[in-house]
């Protein structure tokens, strides 16, 4: 199955504020391998196969963020298979880039930051079927990662690394939210997701159809966090792709009664969460 194209609810791309539009556009295009799709003097649209999958903005007075709060733990993007995650290893140790790793039993992923201090997380899931479960809870771990059988993989294929590969998507995104059980509440309850896993009462994993999760939430940043203000860079927004304009109004319609606003655009639904994360709903 594939758990991110409809009928699946998934997250499709994530805004960025940002302070250096040119240097973090030289980072995403040269160090991770993004095709620049769009460029105007203060925004860029980066992604792969012709689809935006980051969007960053420049938006006048923005401060550096120094303080904790609400918004981007990382943001997840999911390639095609195991060799392509050997590749962009492999490039990524020769850029001399700083990174972690682990292997979470239902993916194995690399993790970094760009030059604005946004976590990013690049991985490669394996297939749904070896996946286990424990009723309806995933399991997931934090393991090491086999980085030697990454590698191999990847020299064993004979190819290079040439960037994004086409078929890259928005795997998931992760944030800090400043309370765990409000959080919930609205993900499950309003926008439709269901619980998969989760870390004591630090930690939540929220998917659509059983994946393992399209939505991860904490409050390791501390609870009762700020949101992040306006004019701090880092989270500017993020979007969810419904299956089709009935999914889209019934979520609407579930969140008004919750009490939470949802605002009319002209291409899009506008939302945020209880702790002040905007989100974009798409369809």
């Amino acid at each position: 199955m594939n758990f991110h194209q409809k009928p699946v609810t998934h997250v499709a791309e994530v805004g960025l504020k940002v302070l250096d539009l040119e240097k973090m556009i030289a980072f995403y295009k040269e160090v991770l391998g993004f095709d620049l799709l769009v460029q105007t003097d203060n925004r860029a649209e980066l992604g792969a196969g012709g689809n935006t999958l980051l969007v960053l903005e420049a938006i006048k007075g923005l401060v550096p963020k120094k303080d904790r709060y609400a918004g981007l733990y990382h943001f997840a993007i999911l390639l095609p298979d195991r060799k392509e995650l050997g590749k962009i290893l492999i490039h990524l140790h020769q850029k001399g880039i700083h990174l972690g790793s682990s292997d979470h039993l239902v993916s194995e992923a690399l993790y970094l930051s760009d030059p604005e201090g946004n976590g990013i997380e690049i991985y490669r899931d394996r297939d749904a079927e070896e996946w286990d479960w424990n009723n309806n809870a995933v399991i997931m771990a934090v393991d090491p990662i086999d980085g030697e059988g990454l590698v191999e993989e990847a020299q064993t294929s004979g190819e290079t690394w040439k960037g994004m590969p086409s078929d890259t998507v928005m795997g998931h995104i992760h944030l800090h939210v400043s309370n765990l059980n409000a959080a919930e509440r609205f993900y499950i309850d309003g926008l439709g997701f269901e619980t998969v896993s989760a870390m004591g009462g630090q930690a939540l994993f929220l998917a659509d159809q059983k994946y393992h999760h399209h939505i991860g939430l904490n409050v390791w940043n501390g609870i009762g966090i700020p949101a992040l203000p306006e004019k701090t860079a880092g989270l500017h927004y993020y979007s969810l792709k419904y299956g089709d304009e009935s999914m889209r109004g019934k979520a609407a319609e579930r969140l008004r009664e919750m009490g939470a606003e949802v605002e009319e655009r002209e291409e899009h639904l506008e939302t945020k969460d209880p702790s002040g994360n905007f989100i974009r709903l798409l369809v």
